[in-house]
């Protein structure tokens, strides 16, 4: 089985900083592009940001100046390291993966359970 497990999330004042982790767990598959997502209330999900196998990111436009996205292929992890907190970045926070496992053609999206991000004063 794969499993994806989010860590890293809590409660901080504007202007904190936080890292968030999520490692995927089990073997006999292959990993590609990941990436985090986030959920607020009332509003749909949303990308944050992706990262392919060589390490190219991509950013939404409202958290490119802040946030940093970057993994580790060997440990399996990736991390989103985000500085300069805002309110409006309040939300669950999802890892994402492109996983195909071993004997399959099919690649598939995988999904962490999330973890709860929430900037308040």
């Amino acid at each position: 089985q794969v499993q994806l497990v989010e860590s890293g999330g809590g409660l901080v004042q504007p202007g904190g900083s936080l890292r968030l982790s999520c490692a995927a767990s089990g073997s006999s598959f292959a990993i590609n592009t990941m990436g985090w997502y986030r959920q607020a209330p009332g509003k749909e999900r949303e990308l944050v940001a992706t990262i392919t196998i060589d390490g190219t990111t991509k950013y939404a436009g409202s958290v490119e100046d802040r946030f940093t996205m970057s993994r580790d292929n060997a440990k399996r992890t990736v991390d989103l390291q985000m500085n300069n907190l805002k309110p409006e970045d309040t939300a669950v926070y999802y890892c994402n993966a492109l996983i195909r496992a071993w004997g399959t053609l099919r690649w598939s999206d995988y999904w962490g359970q999330g973890t709860q991000v929430t900037v308040s004063s």
